[in-house]
């Protein structure tokens, strides 16, 4: 996973709880990294799941709220970071329609090591999207958070159904309808 997963949540986590939690979970979590990160750098997925769940036990914040609360932050972050492809698209539906045909394909020029999730999508109707998920990270609560950036960068709201397909989280549907 790259390292720019691992800065985001610390900032968040410092922003939404404060440095001593930080430092606290840093210390207290026996990351193979020694919780030491740059954005560039790849790591185990196993360490940000370590510090959810870690952040989980100290915050009494169940993980699944406080991973979609990251991917909400994680957008806001994309957006600074990687402007042109929300400049790109014209609504929500457009921009999610190009994760894996476009915006992935661009992510890997950059990183190429990185390791991203696989995305599926149809659009049955003009306000109905689906995003088929898979990802052995199983970190679908994140990119749930992700899908809920993307609207409310761009204004919109819907509602979305998630639907595990595969006990483990490996696989789950998105069912985004526009309102």
């Amino acid at each position: 996973m790259k390292g720019i997963v691992f800065t985001e949540l610390l900032e968040m986590i410092e922003e939404k709880f404060g440095y001593e939690l930080v430092d606290h979970l840093l210390q207290d979590s026996s990351l193979q990294s020694g919780g030491i990160y740059t954005a560039i750098g790849t790591y185990d997925h196993a360490e940000m799941v370590t510090l959810v769940t870690n952040l989980s036990k100290q915050t009494k914040v169940p993980v699944p709220e406080l991973l979609r609360a990251y991917g909400q932050y994680m957008f806001t972050a994309f957006t600074r970071s990687y402007r042109p492809f929300v400049d790109r698209a014209d609504s929500a539906f457009s921009l999610l329609s190009s994760v894996q045909q476009y915006i992935h394909v661009e992510v890997r020029k950059l990183y190429p090591d990185a390791e991203l999730p696989h995305f599926t999508i149809d659009q049955p109707a003009e306000n109905h999207l689906r995003m088929h998920y898979t990802s052995e990270r199983k970190l679908a609560d994140f990119a749930h958070g992700l899908i809920e950036g993307c609207l409310a960068t761009f204004g919109e709201t819907a509602t979305i159904t998630k639907t595990i397909l595969v006990e483990d989280g490996s696989q789950v549907l998105f069912d985004i309808v526009k309102e």
